[in-house]
C-alpha cells in the first residue's frame, strides 16, 4: 500500500470516528455522517481500505464514547460490510460512478448499515435487558426518513468530495 493512501485511510477513520461522536442521538435514532468516510475510502481505493476506514473509524469510537462490550463487534459490522459492498461496486465501475450509481450506492449502503444496526440494538437490548419492541422497532419509519435524508446528502456532496481528492492525490488513486 502506498504511503499516501495509508495516510488518507488513516484521516477518513479519525473522521469517520470524530462523526460518530458528533452525531445527534434521540433516544434510539441516530443522525451521523460517520458512515461518508467509510464510502470516500470505497470510491478512492476500493473494498479493503473501506472495509479498513470503517472497522477502525467505527471501533475506535465505539471505544472512546462506550468501552468494550459484549456487543461492540456488532456495532462495527455493519460499516466494514459497507466498505466491502461499496469497495466492489465501485471498482467493478471502474471508481467513475454516475451520479444516480452514486444514489444508488449511497441508498442501498444506508439500508444495509440501518438493517445491521437494528439487529445489533435487538441483540445488544437482549443482552442488557431493555429490550421494547416499540423502542427497536417503532422508530424504524422515522429512522428510514434519517436513511432517505443522509443518502440524498452523500450522493450531494461525495462526487466534490472525491473528484477533490483524487486532485489532492496526485493521481486518480
Amino acid at each position: 500500500m502506498k504511503t499516501k493512501n495509508l495516510a488518507v485511510n488513516a484521516l477518513l477513520a479519525a473522521m469517520s470516528a470524530v462523526l460518530g461522536a458528533l452525531s445527534v442521538n434521540l433516544g434510539n435514532m441516530k443522525f451521523t455522517f460517520e458512515g461518508l468516510p467509510v464510502l470516500i475510502s470505497a470510491l478512492l481505493f476500493g473494498p479493503a481500505d473501506a472495509m479498513a476506514v470503517g472497522g477502525l473509524g467505527i471501533l475506535i469510537y465505539q471505544l472512546l464514547c462506550y468501552g468494550v462490550t459484549a456487543t461492540t463487534l456488532l456495532w462495527v459490522m455493519p460499516y466494514v460490510l459497507c466498505g466491502l459492498l461499496a469497495g466492489l461496486y465501485a471498482r467493478g465501475r471502474g471508481f467513475e460512478l454516475s451520479r444516480k450509481q452514486l444514489a444508488f450506492l449511497a441508498f442501498s449502503t444506508g439500508i444495509l448499515v440501518l438493517i445491521l444496526n437494528t439487529g445489533a440494538l435487538y441483540i445488544d437490548s437482549k443482552i442488557y435487558g431493555y429490550y421494547s419492541s416499540v423502542f427497536i422497532f417503532g422508530s424504524l419509519p422515522a429512522r428510514i426518513g434519517v436513511c432517505l435524508v443522509k443518502s440524498a446528502a452523500y450522493t450531494a456532496v461525495l462526487p466534490g468530495l472525491v473528484s477533490a481528492a483524487r486532485r489532492g492525490l496526485g493521481d486518480r488513486a
